[in-house]
């Protein structure tokens, strides 16, 4: 029987399950990325909700598995040499599961690498900058009358929006024709800055179609459908 008792965050969310990996986690655009991974991989999971209205993220039990207190984190049991793993930061975490799945991440070097970077755009660019879009269009920044911190971010996401139209031109996915971790860590953050953050408008998000459609295909897979709304 697997334990996974040596992890004091346990004590706080009880592993139902030990022998599956424990996601603790909220449907937050990083959240779910990796929510929807384990969809897509068919990986059986044990999902556990970190209430940001309780701020269980600041909670002892928590910080013992990610000292920067943010989700999504993670322990697999099941890790290398079959020792429990634990992880924190999403785009690390989708690495892990790619090599441990031997899905989304091409093995061919070249592709493999390239696939790599467009998830770094995604998490020092798309990440950052949409929600500091999201700050200042929805929350509290919107009562600011200094409008110019607003519209710089918004000229960064609408540049970096840009730069993800032409490379979906011709293309079905960031990767081409194959689906990759790329995309499970872009579109999340898209279709928040659209949603959520009700700023659409103020990117002029029509002005790019490729993304769009992009976007649309994303949000169709039952995968990410079912990923969307991981924990409760």
């Amino acid at each position: 029987m697997t334990s996974l008792s040596a992890f004091p965050i346990t004590a706080k969310w009880p592993a139902q399950h030990p022998e599956r990996l424990q996601l603790y986690s909220l449907p937050t655009p990083n959240g779910v990325k990796v929510s929807i991974m384990l969809e897509e991989l068919g990986l059986a999971y044990e999902a556990h909700k970190v209430s940001f209205e309780t701020q269980d993220q600041f909670s002892a039990e928590f910080l013992s598995l990610n000292p920067n207190n943010k989700i999504p984190a993670i322990i697999d049991p099941a890790g290398p040499g079959g020792e429990p793993l634990a992880l924190f930061e999403s785009g690390a975490i989708l690495i892990y599961l790619a090599e441990k799945s031997g899905q989304l991440l091409s093995k061919a070097p070249a592709a493999r690498y390239q696939t790599l970077q467009w998830l770094m755009f995604q998490m020092a660019g798309v990440g950052p900058m949409f929600g500091q879009v999201g700050f200042f269009n929805k929350f509290a920044g919107k009562t600011y009358e200094d409008k110019r911190p607003r519209d710089r971010y918004a000229a960064e996401a609408r540049r970096l929006l840009g730069v993800l139209e032409q490379r979906l031109m011709g293309r079905t996915w960031i990767m081409g024709d194959d689906y990759s971790i790329a995309d499970i860590a872009t579109f999340p953050w898209i279709r928040n800055l659209i949603g959520f953050y009700e700023s659409g408008d103020l990117v002029g998000i029509q002005d790019f179609p490729n993304v769009l459609r992009a976007l649309q295909g994303f949000v169709a897979r039952p995968a990410v459908i079912r990923g969307l709304s991981i924990p409760e």
